[in-house]
């Protein structure tokens, strides 16, 4: 199918309840679930017309293939949609609010709202405000005030994952203690913790969290030890893990396969294959025999590496071991071979999986339409996504994320802003992101932030690398009022600006003879490091 019948037929889509999540299996599923907090919109754009595009002398970019009304938003600017369940309508619409006025706290903004809140209701807000930890802070503050609300370990959880992007950690403890006098704490709210040390690569102190567990009572075991070195990996933390794992195995706890296989995930991530090869050797000396996840996570590896072939041979390994590749092991594969335009191979092995008895789901589909973008094959990749439609399972945001990003890098700048204003699924805060980087390259941040306005008007807040492409759009476009005014957005929401962003910021603004601006908004950030955030009334 081309894409103009597809541009036609994409807001026709049957909608039905899928699976958002990638193709990607994690050794953590291998072990307990932590917690994940996914940032849900509402309502697509309301439709506008094209805009002109012109050529792109700076450019912002971030790959998606790694492991996006008004201003003065109000409950008249909001569109409800029938469709999405009244709690996530609510909770949007008090993300809206809370947003539409950078540096006002929740009993100003939320003082009119008729909001009847509960526990469930405070737990999404809460979700949806990860990004932005002092807003999280001061709606968990109006919360506790009001009827109908009951303390859970689920809204403490979000709130401690908000705080600790800032890096809020004494007030995080403080937390911690409260938890335990309501009796709510649980090994979740430690995993959190050492997570949010381990990625501000404060490593001891991740560590020295986990541990604090026996402190408050908990007794540890062989699962914790894997989450805690699952923790450090996921946070490029590998060789620290790799040393906590040897020093710690055997004296107080006793490795297992998800041990094992937590470091190879790990290592592979690292585009290791000597540390991945070591690990597995030692994984195999000790009695482990590799099982379909470990496969899998080895075929990823060497994806990765860019070893292909050696992914192949692995997976042929698997059929004379007598061990089912899962769905997950061709999406790696179609994946894989599709990003180095091995279409056909790619093409191939999606033919195995229909042929082994699988039915093709969201991710699975995704992977053939990233291959089939890879090659520029952007027609074919529409026509999959009419068989996702047929089909009924898709497309996502996830499906769109991919042709998205193609369409742009292959300069059909124009096309790609079509698709994205008739999007049948809800764009997410990476679909925004997306396109407000892309005009923000095109030299159209006028756009840009009409853009992020509908975004937020939708109670979609942005994370900090938002924040830094619009921030140094407008600075490229000498735009240095704007710029200024979302900086202090990103720090009234407790976002620390990456150092890059603001010397580009500090610089234009001494080009322009505003030094005072720019010495005013360095002291705002040591404030923002040096002030630790309270709860409520605590001091």
């Amino acid at each position: 199918m081309g894409g103009v019948r597809f541009l036609d037929l994409l807001s026709k889509t049957p909608r039905k309840p899928i699976s958002t999540s990638l193709c990607t299996r994690s050794a953590a599923d291998y072990s307990q679930k932590s917690i994940k907090h996914q940032i849900l919109c509402l309502n697509p754009l309301a439709r506008s017309s094209s805009f002109g595009f012109s050529s792109t002398p700076h450019i912002i970019y971030r790959s998606i293939h790694a492991d996006l009304t008004p201003k003065d938003s109000s409950f008249q600017h909001y569109e409800k949609n029938p469709e999405v369940p009244k709690l996530q309508q609510d909770a949007a619409m008090i993300c809206a609010l809370l947003s539409s006025r950078p540096g006002s706290n929740a009993d100003e903004l939320l003082e009119n709202a008729s909001i009847e809140v509960s526990p469930s209701l405070v737990a999404e807000v809460l979700k949806r405000l990860s990004n932005a930890g002092v807003i999280a802070l001061s709606f968990f503050t109006w919360a506790e005030k009001q009827k109908g609300f009951k303390y859970d370990t689920e809204s403490y959880n979000a709130l401690i994952e908000a705080l600790g992007k800032i890096k809020q950690f004494k007030l995080l403890w403080s937390l911690v203690n409260d938890m335990k006098s309501r009796k709510l704490l649980n090994k979740d709210t430690f995993a959190l913790i050492s997570r949010r040390y381990a990625r501000a690569r404060k490593v001891e102190e991740a560590i020295a969290a986990f541990e604090r567990m026996e402190e408050f009572g908990f007794k540890l075991e062989a699962s914790d030890f894997n989450r805690l070195i699952d923790v450090l990996c996921k946070s490029r933390q590998v060789e620290k893990a790799n040393k906590v794992f040897d020093k710690m195995k055997k004296r107080r706890f006793v490795p297992d396969i998800k041990s094992y296989t937590i470091l190879l995930e790990g290592w592979g991530k690292e585009h290791n294959l000597l540390k991945l090869d070591e690990v597995y050797r030692e994984m195999k000396g000790e009695g482990f025999e590799p099982d379909v996840v470990t496969y899998g996570i080895l075929i990823s590896a060497y994806c990765k590496a860019k070893k292909y072939n050696a992914a192949i041979e692995l997976f042929h390994e698997m059929a004379v071991k007598n061990c089912k590749p899962t769905p997950h092991v061709y999406c790696t594969l179609i994946n894989g071979l599709g990003s180095e335009k091995r279409l056909s191979e790619a093409l191939e092995f999606f033919e195995r999986f229909k042929s082994c008895g699988f039915t093709p789901d969201t991710p699975t589909y995704n992977s053939i339409v990233g291959a089939y973008c890879y090659s520029m094959r952007i027609d074919d990749a529409f026509r999959v996504i009419d068989e996702m439609r047929t089909n009924l399972v898709g497309p996502n945001s996830r499906t769109y994320d991919i042709i998205l990003h193609h369409l742009i890098r292959a300069g059909r700048t124009k096309e790609a802003y079509s698709v994205f204003q008739k999007m049948s699924s809800e764009p997410t805060v990476s679909t925004y992101e997306i396109i407000v980087r892309m005009f923000c390259n095109e030299n159209k941040v006028n756009i840009a932030m009409q853009v992020w306005d509908q975004m937020k008007a939708k109670g979609v807040l942005p994370g900090m690398h938002m924040f830094s492409d619009l921030i140094t759009g407008l600075c490229h476009e000498k735009k240095l009022d704007d710029a200024c005014k979302y900086f202090n957005e990103m720090l009234d929401a407790g976002i620390r600006p990456p150092a890059k962003m603001f010397s580009y910021l500090k610089q234009a603004l001494l080009d322009e003879g505003k030094k005072d601006t720019a010495i005013n908004l360095a002291r705002k950030i040591d404030k923002l490091k040096g002030t630790p955030l309270v709860v409520g009334g605590q001091k």
